[in-house]
């Protein structure tokens, strides 16, 4: 990957919804110049996925939270088997398993706390393996950004 390529990928991340001219007279390229670099940078799995990100708020999901679960019994199979139930729910925009005292972080997208009721009901009681979940609803963001900032 070389400089343009990271140009590139830099304003994709910005607005994916420029068109190729305009990316192509940014980085100095002609058209399909720049075409192919895109073209190659999907295929090479550099460039994931293109999606269009709202605003949670207009879009009826402007509560945030953040929730640190503990299992129960641990190990690759209940921790895949709980990550497997979370992947159905909605509500959850991001999950992960990491190191430490906490198994699973959620990050979720809520209408309110209904909804949240009804993730937890689904999520932590009866046999889904949860010891304790902490929730943490957010108040106020100081960043948030899906762009991966690449250095020309």
């Amino acid at each position: 990957m070389d400089r343009i390529d990271r140009k590139l990928l830099n304003l994709l991340q910005a607005d994916a919804a420029r068109t190729n001219a305009d990316l192509a007279e940014e980085v100095g390229l002609s058209p399909s110049s720049c075409l192919r670099r895109i073209r190659r940078l999907k295929a090479a799995g550099v460039i994931d996925r293109t999606v269009a990100i709202l605003n949670p708020t207009r879009a009826g999901k402007g509560l945030k939270a953040v929730v640190t679960v503990e299992l129960e019994r641990h190990g690759e199979q209940q921790t895949r088997r709980f990550l497997a139930l979370v992947e159905n729910e909605p509500a959850v925009v991001q999950a992960y398993s990491v190191s430490g005292e906490t198994d699973v972080v959620l990050m979720l997208r809520l209408s309110g706390m209904e909804e949240f009721d009804g993730l937890c009901e689904r999520l932590f009681r009866n046999e889904t393996n949860v010891a304790r979940f902490y929730t943490m609803f957010v108040i106020r963001t100081g960043k948030e950004t899906t762009a991966i900032r690449l250095a020309p």
